[in-house]
């Protein structure tokens, strides 16, 4: 039974979210002409928040990029927080709470300390608001409240991951970071960042600052040359690193993931060396990672990629592989991972595995792009989805926006029954370029659409209530 006090800070929190609800605008009004001006006011937002001076004090990893940015940025706060110091991560999006986005040693905010500071930000911001000085928006106040909680937080570093972009985006307000990081490059906000790489990474490299370190990874031609011709304007060692030896052992699962994780490790040896603890910048050693780099590495956690979790009604029977994919390149790097983790489940369990897909994608990204590239991969590696169920990307697991939003946003469904029509599409043109039907499935539905998470996993839960011999394997995108 709850106590008053807990009573009164479950109120108090879901107050905070919805005064954060009321900074969310629409995409259209982000994407127009005003970009600049609205980055110009991040510096009066800090002024107002008597940031400056902390903001320009502290010591920060900044990584951008289109895939991978948010596992570099864990691996780098986890294999720090293994040198003894005490750490700031700020990532996005979250996918149950919003104070998943702000961690301190590893552990995301408490609920107390997050209203007290955001309340804190809120009502100095507000005093301040007028017509040309609005509020700032969602993702910029949430930015403005991670160097708040950092500052009074007294962290050692702070290890940033730029939402969208980098040359406008918020987090890019501070003026000197130890080392600027950039991931594997490809389109997505397009509408936003151009619609040509050059045009896209010439955005992304809008966190380089001169004379501060930065690296990236192998990318596209295109790509490369516009990075390597911001860096020369602006006097930036810019270094290319390679994947990390597939050896290691990492906290997050994937391939894909040692490229992030050797990304992660040119940043933390520069950071270290920079602040002085490693004396020797060890990246060209040949034995072996130091052992608190190793320790880091295999311990790095983020929730939503590439993670394997058992149902909790139901362990035995379904198994959900989450991972939070929204480009064609990391649909790719999704489907292999996902097929990897069916070979190696079949040759330890001797049930019939049946292989679902639980699908959503907001209306911002294009799932003609999306979901052809998973499918073909997942069949590419001999792993076939018998079913495919389609949700809203809202749901009562959702903590930000009250629960009448989220009533009146799950109220039409036309989005979900059109990701349902491509899907049976897909079907159907991979059956006429086969030349057969699969007559198994002839008068089955196989495909659905819930109106919401929770009725999906109790339908999931039915099923495999009366299909003991089968363990469902759900690929949840």
């Amino acid at each position: 039974m709850a106590t008053e006090d807990e009573g009164d800070l479950s109120a108090r929190y879901q107050n905070t979210l919805d005064a954060l609800s009321s900074l969310i605008t629409k995409r259209g009004r982000f994407a127009s002409n005003n970009q600049s001006h609205r980055f110009r006011l991040l510096f009066h937002y800090l002024k107002v928040l008597e940031l400056e001076d902390a903001v320009s004090q502290m010591k920060i990893i900044h990584v951008a990029g289109t895939k991978g940015k948010g596992s570099t940025c864990t691996f780098a706060e986890s294999i720090l927080r293994c040198y003894g110091l005490r750490t700031g991560l700020f990532t996005s999006p979250h996918l149950i709470d919003v104070r998943e986005r702000f961690r301190l040693n590893g552990i995301e905010i408490s609920q107390e300390k997050f209203v007290d500071y955001f309340w804190c930000c809120f009502h100095k911001l507000k005093e301040k608001t007028s017509n040309e000085v609005p509020m700032p928006t969602y993702f910029c106040f949430l930015a403005l409240l991670a160097f708040k909680i950092f500052a009074t937080e007294q962290v050692d570093v702070v290890i940033l991951e730029v939402g969208l972009g980098g040359r406008f985006d918020a987090t890019n307000v501070i003026q000197k970071p130890v080392v600027c990081g950039i991931s594997s490059l490809g389109y997505d906000h397009m509408e936003i960042l151009g619609y040509t790489l050059a045009e896209i990474a010439a955005e992304k490299a809008g966190i380089f600052k001169s004379g501060v370190p930065a690296f990236t990874v192998p990318q596209p031609d295109e790509a490369m040359r516009v990075l390597n011709e911001r860096a020369l304007t602006l006097e930036v060692n810019l270094q290319v690193v390679e994947p990390l030896d597939s050896s290691e052992r990492l906290g997050l699962q994937g391939e894909h993931q040692y490229l992030n994780a050797g990304l992660a490790v040119a940043l933390c040896f520069t950071f270290l060396k920079e602040i002085g603890i490693e004396e020797k910048n060890c990246l060209n050693q040949t034995n072996g990672l130091p052992a608190k780099f190793i320790s880091g590495l295999s311990n790095a956690y983020l929730m939503g990629r590439a993670m394997v979790v058992p149902d909790l009604e139901l362990p035995e029977e379904i198994v959900y592989y989450l991972d939070g994919a929204h480009s064609p390149e990391s649909m790719e790097a999704c489907a292999i991972w996902f097929s990897k983790q069916i070979k190696q489940n079949q040759e330890r369990n001797q049930k019939r595995s049946e292989q679902i897909l639980l699908f959503n994608c907001m209306s911002v990204r294009d799932p003609s792009l999306l979901l052809p590239r998973l499918r073909s991969k997942c069949i590419d590696q001999g792993v076939d989805f018998k079913r495919a169920i389609f949700v809203p990307n809202v749901s009562v697991y959702n903590q930000v926006g009250s629960s009448s939003e989220v009533a009146t946003r799950v109220e039409s469904m036309s989005w979900q029954f059109g990701l349902q029509r491509l899907w049976e599409s897909l079907a159907r043109g991979e059956a006429k370029s086969n030349a057969r039907c699969d007559s198994k499935g002839n008068g089955e539905d196989k495909s659905f659409v819930f109106s919401s998470l929770p009725l999906a996993v109790e339908w999931l839960r039915d099923n495999a209530r009366q299909s003991k011999q089968v363990r469902f394997q759900v690929n949840t995108v």
